[in-house]
């Protein structure tokens, strides 16, 4: 794991920079738009300056936000955002997502032997040792880099940006977990350059949040950013001095965020169908692609209700007919469920604060 030492040293490079001074020291060697993208594990988000403050762009679904989600269609096509997460359960292996994940990573980490467990597409070694994604396009087997699918999700932003301003957006600021290596910050400047966009800036997310928030017009402050993503999980201790901040110390968890809160919660649920039913669904891709759309469901339902239903109907058949998954989860179950990655978040918490 990388030290929080060279983090802080990196991100103190520009932490005496004023808005205004970031925003001129860019304008000198830069003709044309700067969009600003989040390049998120689950969704990804593109927004540009209209005058001081940012505008967040709709894509061509009129979302503001874009799942980080590449497919690949029997037929040759490429899809992605919401028209490939829309299809991935009748084409579950050749639909990737969560690769932010193997960013800047080995094939033999444990981290990434462990998310293939949950994953329903291949991921192999490279000659280099770097993991890869094996998808079937057109009846051949073709390998995607990390950097590749993420430079397909930053072209789809730069798409949308360029749709919005009528004119080719061709440089960008990209944001990364704080707690991000060299190799993994990298990775995400080699996927920029591969979607056509040069990467002026690779900015620390918890930093971003501060900036969105207007935090840097406070007066004197001290303040933690407590940032659980969909794949990664970083806490921030920035200080504020007249509009100038210095992040004081970062810490983290490059593999946490929703994305295990989901597989948490599809292995809750397919459990309880094999205690019901007799039936392991663990390997029916199918299958477990619907489960898990339902669990994301259920999660985002959990923050509003204090219970909801999960319904899958005919997820799968034996001899005597077929099977539906119909049960009812609360919200304090769910709780219960999770707090063991809860419970991982406060560690990184105490180590930035100490």
């Amino acid at each position: 794991m990388f030290s929080a030492r060279a983090s802080i040293s990196r991100a103190s490079q520009y932490a005496g920079l004023t808005r205004s001074m970031i925003a001129r020291n860019m304008n000198t060697k830069v003709n044309g738009p700067v969009i600003g993208i989040d390049l998120g594990t689950t969704n990804s988000c593109v927004a540009v300056m209209e005058g001081k403050t940012a505008r967040v762009i709709e894509n061509s679904e009129g979302a503001r936000t874009t799942p980080s989600v590449v497919a690949f269609t029997k037929h040759g096509e490429r899809l992605v955002g919401l028209p490939a997460k829309r299809q991935a359960v009748v084409n579950s292996q050749n639909t990737v997502f969560a690769f932010k994940r193997l960013v800047g990573r080995q094939f033999k980490d444990a981290e990434v032997q462990e998310d293939m467990r949950h994953w329903p597409f291949k991921v192999v070694p490279k000659s280099d040792g770097r993991p890869a994604v094996e998808v079937e396009v057109s009846g051949k087997k073709q390998q995607f880099s990390p950097e590749e699918l993420s430079s397909m999700v930053l072209g789809k932003m730069k798409e949308t940006a360029e749709q919005f301003l009528g004119k080719k957006a061709n440089h960008a600021v990209v944001t990364v977990p704080a707690y991000f290596n060299d190799a993994q910050r990298q990775a995400t400047k080699d996927a920029g350059q591969i979607a056509g966009l040069e990467v002026l800036r690779v900015i620390n997310e918890p930093t971003a949040a501060a900036l969105a928030y207007g935090l840097d017009r406070a007066d004197n402050s001290v303040i933690a950013v407590y940032d659980l993503g969909g794949g990664t999980f970083d806490i921030s201790i920035l200080e504020m001095q007249k509009g100038v901040f210095e992040v004081k110390s970062t810490n983290g968890d490059t593999h946490l965020g929703g994305e295990d809160f989901d597989i948490v919660l599809v292995e809750h649920i397919l459990n309880e169908f094999k205690k019901e039913s007799g039936i392991d669904l663990k390997n029916d891709r199918m299958a477990i692609q619907r489960v898990r759309e339902a669990a994301e469901k259920a999660k985002i339902e959990l923050s509003s209700t204090t219970q909801t239903e999960i319904n899958l109907p005919f997820i799968t058949a034996d001899a005597s007919g077929p099977k539906h998954i119909n049960t009812k989860l609360m919200r304090s179950q769910f709780e219960s469920l999770v707090q063991p990655l809860i419970q991982r978040s406060i560690e990184p918490c105490k180590k930035a604060l100490s």
